[in-house]
Formats: C-alpha cells, structure tokens, sequence
C-alpha cells in the first residue's frame, strides 16, 4: 500500500487530509511538527510526504532541505498559507515537487497527489524505461546505466520522467518548467538548459553528440530510444 506522511501541525486540517487520503486507500501518518516529520521521513520511508512551511520545531523549509541534503528522492508536496511567488520558488528550489496553497480544494489536492505518485511510479504497476543502456526503474525511482546505478538530484529525475512520459514528442521549455517546477516563467528556463546538460552527461554515450536527449531548436527537447541524428 502506498505511503503517504502528513506534516502539518493544525490538528483539524492534519485528521482531515489523513481522513480523505484513507478514502482514496493510502496508507496515511501524520506528525505534528518538523522534527518528528523529518524522523518520520527517515523511519517509515513514505512515497510521499505532504509538508507544511510554518511548523514548530523545525520549519517546512528546513525539513525539505535536510530531506535532500540526505540524497532521500521521496516526492514532497508542500501545503501552505505562503502563497507569495518567493515563497513558492524557494520551496521549489529546495527540492519540493509540487506547492499547493491554502485555502485549497481537496478534489484538486487528492489529483495532485494521485499524479505527483504516478509521476515517481508509486501508484500502479511495475514499469522499467529503457533507452541505450538506460533503465529506469519507477518505482525504485532508480536510474541504470549497465550494471551501475546512475545518481539523480531529484529534478534531473523528473525531469527525465517528463521527457519519457512524452513518448518521444517535442517538449517545449516552458512545459518542462511547469511539469517538473510546477511553475512556467522564460527568463528562469535556462534551467531546464543546465539540467538537461546534467542528464546528458550522465546518460548519453557522448554528451557533445547525444543521440537519445535531443535538442528542437528554438523550442525544447525530445527524448528517443533509439540511436538518431539531429
């Protein structure tokens, strides 16, 4: 059953989204300030974790940043009354997956948590991507190259997630940047340049002449399974 950690510390909203998670038959815990959360994410090893920013203890922020300081993948979803644009690119760029802010609408959030799980390949079958000597394995959230294992940050994952879920069709920068960011904005989409010269690097047979991640000029990138030209 699938795993979902709640860190939220108003008791009443914390029950109520362990409630509606339960309907939806997901395996639900809740702790009530950071560094339980943060000792929770290390225990019970959870597929998600739901995080609130203004904790006691040890705040929102400082719970995602330990999280991935830890090289721990797990997909976060912040859930917050911080609705301000820094807010948001801060959670972001600590590593969260998604940002959701309060007041939200729970059919809303349940299908964001449904696709934040089918995007780390938690909430349905077994399914490795293969590409050249790659696999991916989704619900390990692992990445092989041969017989090694491949590190990924966890945006450089979803971001590959991104490109195979696109069945080999052009993905415009800005897609990618609200796919994998949850936000679109042209002036920041050199980042989807940066990390997809990290995937290369980690993934292709010759990062200078990738034949697998390629690039659609003036538009995004494309991902191919077998050997071409661009």
């Amino acid at each position: 059953m699938t795993r979902i950690l709640v860190v939220e510390d108003n008791e009443e909203l914390a029950f109520g989204l362990q409630s509606n998670l339960e309907v939806e038959g997901y395996d639900v815990h809740v702790a009530m300030d950071g560094n339980k959360g943060l000792e929770s994410v290390q225990s019970l090893s959870p597929d998600l974790v739901i995080l609130d920013l203004m904790l006691p203890g040890m705040d929102g922020y400082r719970v995602l940043r330990s999280i991935r300081a830890a090289a721990l993948q797990v997909p976060v979803l912040i859930l917050t009354a911080r609705g301000e644009e820094s807010d948001k690119v801060r959670g972001l760029k600590l590593g969260a997956d998604d940002y959701v802010t309060k007041p939200f609408g729970i059919l809303e959030f349940l299908a964001r948590v449904e696709a934040l799980l089918r995007r780390a390949g938690t909430s349905g079958a077994r399914r490795v991507d293969r590409f050249g000597d790659i696999a991916v394995d989704r619900d390990a959230r692992m990445v092989t190259r041969g017989r090694a294992v491949v590190p990924m940050k966890p945006k450089e994952y979803e971001l590959l997630i991104a490109l195979l879920d696109s069945h080999e069709r052009a993905v415009s920068r800005i897609d990618l940047m609200r796919d994998v960011w949850g936000y679109c904005d042209a002036v920041v989409t050199r980042t989807v340049d940066s990390h997809i010269a990290e995937l290369r690097r980690k993934l292709e047979p010759n990062p200078r002449l990738p034949v697998h991640i390629l690039t659609v000029q003036r538009f995004g990138y494309r991902l191919v399974r077998g050997s071409t030209s661009q």
